[in-house]
């Protein structure tokens, strides 16, 4: 067996992986100091539950209206750029929904902030993976647990200013100016020129080689007879190219939307259902959610090194099976304990889905630079809109033990798709 010996990246690299991982710190951390506010912008605005969630409903919908745009927005501009420049003003449209005197304008705040935050997390990954490529090896999930730290310290930020009694503008506006720096500072390491690096244009026009080598070489080597009665095979083999890229663009969509569900069931529903349900207390109650992203985090910081050891497939394969098997016994045998771990071998289980599925959608052929990225980035978020209505529904037929079985469910179809995932590498 040979073992190919990567060279070390080069400092340009290096730095380049270290100004992503800030723009992922830095997007994780801005919405997360509004969340802990929303009490506060509530009792300020005097409005009622129902206004309140249909306002709050505008930061997903901004992110599903805007989300397609981020893909010619990233070719004409390049991703390092679309990020940095979405970072700032996501951090301008938390500011503004902070400082809003009605509830319109909070919604419409939420729905700027949102549309900026789809952009920018569809350009942050393109940048990301971008710089994957040079390195050569498995980097992506590290940048989606540097996320989840950005997510900490934002809430942890603004749990402080709410100890200290700082203003809604005062805070926000803090963590504004500083992440919009921090963006820009980003930006001066990222890498230049075209997000399509020439390799990778090599290997596409590789790919399409022989259908090229049909369409204009023919003339050497055919009678126009002949091409004619090979038109129709270069059809059917065109046909079929795309209809395999649509089936596997579906099947990204559906593996990260399972993660995105999975990430939501803990979010929305794993509180309530272990202080109703199983009648736990405030404090442990908490702990479902906790545990989910806290073995999530886990799961991204070595989800590298078991990629490039075992290849995605696998990975996600065998994090399905953890998901559906650990939550479907926590369902089975219901205790707020064992709930609890279930919770937290879900989010272990799910940890890489999101940043394989944007991978693999960024490379798929006949599809312009930043298009499969788009599609499944804008989708997932679709997924995060209606899977809580959708276990509410089922919860309120039947019970939310039931409802909860979407987490289960969720990691069986990863397993039956992972298929479309890169093997290990030989």
């Amino acid at each position: 067996m040979t073992v190919d010996v990567l060279s070390p990246p080069a400092p340009a690299e290096r730095q380049a992986r270290t100004a992503v991982a800030v723009l992922f710190f830095t997007n994780g951390a801005l919405f997360a100091n509004l969340l802990p506010r929303f009490p506060q912008i509530k009792a300020d605005l005097g409005i009622g539950n129902a206004a309140y969630g249909l306002a709050v409903a505008a930061f997903p919908t901004g992110a599903i209206v805007a989300g397609l745009a981020a893909g010619a927005l990233i070719r004409r501009y390049g991703s390092g750029r679309v990020a940095v420049g979405g970072t700032v003003l996501t951090g301008i449209g938390v500011l503004a929904a902070g400082l809003s005197g009605s509830v319109v304008l909070f919604a419409t705040a939420l729905l700027l902030a949102g549309a900026m935050d789809a952009i920018t997390d569809v350009a942050q990954n393109a940048h990301g993976l971008r710089v994957q490529r040079r390195y050569g090896r498995s980097i992506i999930n590290s940048f989606h647990a540097i996320w989840s730290i950005g997510a900490v310290t934002g809430g942890s930020m603004a749990a402080g200013a709410i100890a200290l009694d700082l203003s809604l503008g005062q805070h926000l506006l803090i963590s504004a100016v500083v992440f919009g720096i921090a963006a820009c500072v980003a930006l001066r390491f990222c890498l230049t020129g075209p997000d399509t690096e020439p390799d990778a244009e090599a290997a596409k026009e590789a790919a399409k080689g022989e259908t090229k080598e049909e369409t204009n070489g023919g003339a050497a080597r055919e009678t126009g007879a002949e091409s004619r009665e090979l038109a129709p095979q270069r059809e059917e083999k065109l046909r079929k190219t795309r209809l395999r890229t649509g089936y596997v663009l579906a099947a990204l969509v559906l593996i990260a939307a399972s993660g995105a569900l999975v990430e939501d069931a803990g979010s929305s529903w794993a509180a309530l259902y272990l202080s109703d349900s199983l009648h736990a207390s405030g404090t442990l109650a908490a702990s479902g959610y906790i545990a989910l992203v806290g073995a999530q985090f886990v799961g991204r910081m070595i989800g590298d090194r078991l990629v490039d050891r075992f290849g995605q497939r696998t990975v996600a394969r065998s994090g399905g099976l953890i998901a559906a098997v650990g939550m479907g016994l926590a369902l089975a045998v219901p205790t707020a304990t064992g709930t609890i771990l279930g919770f937290a071998t879900a989010g272990f289980g799910v940890a890489t889905l999101v940043p394989a599925a944007m991978h693999e959608a960024d490379e798929l052929p006949g599809l312009k630079p930043g298009s499969g990225l788009t599609i499944v980035s804008w989708l997932m978020r679709l997924g995060f809109l209606l899977s809580p209505p959708i276990v509410g529904l089922v919860a309120d037929s039947t019970s939310l033990r039931v409802g909860l079985l979407v987490v289960p469910l969720a990691g069986l179809m990863v397993m039956v798709l992972a298929g479309v995932l890169q093997p290990r590498r030989r």
